[in-house]
């Protein structure tokens, strides 16, 4: 520190950011962050740390898949913790980098609402606790040439933190079954301080009383009004978007869907390139079981029964497929392999793999 304060101009007085070691924001590492910065008598530091959430959401394995109650008391104590470590010891705090893990790999390792809730906590949890915050971009959310956000839902939510909170749904995702009448649909609202203002399907208004009615949390769409938005015709997949809005804050945004079960079909490949031929009827893919059949859980995560998304298993929905990642295949012992794909719409599809060498077999349960 008195060699950087010493070398003249700026750094006599220049703020100087400290972080935790490895960047980690256990209480030890802030313990000995404090006492490090107390020792150093110089009133223009500033602590700094990461938070990535709480992992197994942050990367999507082992069935935490939505913005559970774990995950959010993680990120509530984390952030308690740096407060009462720090801040409310005259320290300021920048948490230098935050996000998702699963960003890693790509941002829709965590589905869209799941993600807009994380944020959205995160974004009053920051502001409640007087942290400053810079968001880790590797070029997936901002294009550096246009300043274009790719999720432009992110974007807003993490901008309305900066002044208040916003609502959020239980969901993003409201699947209708083919074939099935259409009937009215309860959706839950957290207000968090907010007030409903008005709700749209694409760009029509909908009409309070006739299409819908909201009371307390929750939120009635009625059959008529979800009729008028579905195609006429055998149609799967996304019809249409219905937007809430509120006095403040985002917007949330439910996706109507039109699904039908998902069908998975018998495949063989070798543990270098397997896929199974899958028709998701509209239907999106939020986790995968693995199970020996003696019970055992499969490795490298045999503490969970259900596998890292993209690291394990990824669907494809471009090219119908479900493909089952080499790295995970050659963990696998040789005998069959019992697994259940979860799908956002409460389907759940079995599916036996038998593996002999480097050769896999895939067989449909029906």
């Amino acid at each position: 520190m008195k060699l950087i304060r010493s070398t003249g101009g700026n750094n006599e007085e220049r703020p100087l950011l400290l972080p935790t070691l490895e960047g980690s924001p256990t209480q030890a590492r802030l313990n000995s962050l404090r006492h490090t910065i107390t020792e150093l008598k110089d009133t223009n530091l500033i602590a700094t740390v990461h938070y990535y959430g709480y992992w197994p959401f942050s990367v999507n394995i082992a069935g935490h898949n939505t913005f559970d109650t774990d995950t959010k008391n993680d990120a509530a104590n984390t952030f308690n913790n740096m407060y009462r470590t720090l801040v409310t010891q005259g320290i300021p705090v920048i948490l230098g980098e935050y996000g998702l893990l699963g960003f890693d790999k790509h941002t829709d390792v965590i589905e869209q609402g799941e993600k807009l809730k994380y944020f959205e906590f995160i974004g009053h949890e920051l502001k409640d606790k007087k942290i400053a915050s810079i968001l880790w971009d590797n070029g997936q959310h901002l294009n550096r040439e246009t300043y274009v956000w790719s999720d432009p839902a992110l974007f807003e939510m993490i901008q309305a933190s900066w002044t208040g909170r916003s609502a959020i749904g239980d969901r993003d995702l409201l699947y209708l079954r083919q074939g099935y009448p259409i009937q009215d649909t309860e959706l839950t609202v957290k207000l968090n301080g907010t007030k409903l203002v008005s709700l749209y399907a694409g760009e029509q208004l909908l009409k309070q009383n006739a299409d819908y009615s909201f009371s307390g949390s929750t939120l009635v769409i009625q059959a008529d009004a979800l009729s008028r938005m579905v195609s006429k015709g055998d149609q799967l997949g996304k019809q249409a978007i219905i937007t809430a809005k509120f006095n403040q804050g985002a917007a949330w945004t439910w996706k109507l869907v039109v699904s039908a079960k998902p069908e998975l079909e018998n495949a063989f490949g070798t543990t270098e390139a397997f896929s199974i031929p899958t028709l998701f009827h509209g239907d999106q893919l939020a986790t995968m079981e693995a199970v020996y059949s003696s019970g055992e859980f499969t490795a490298p995560q045999n503490w969970t029964p259900y596998k890292e998304f993209l690291t394990t298993f990824a669907p494809s929905y471009e090219t119908n497929q479900l493909i089952l990642q080499p790295e995970w295949l050659n963990e696998l012992h040789n005998g069959q392999i019992d697994l259940a794909f979860h799908f956002w719409s409460g389907e759940v599809i079995h599916y036996t793999l038998v593996k002999s060498g480097n050769l896999i077999t895939g067989k449909a349960l029906h």
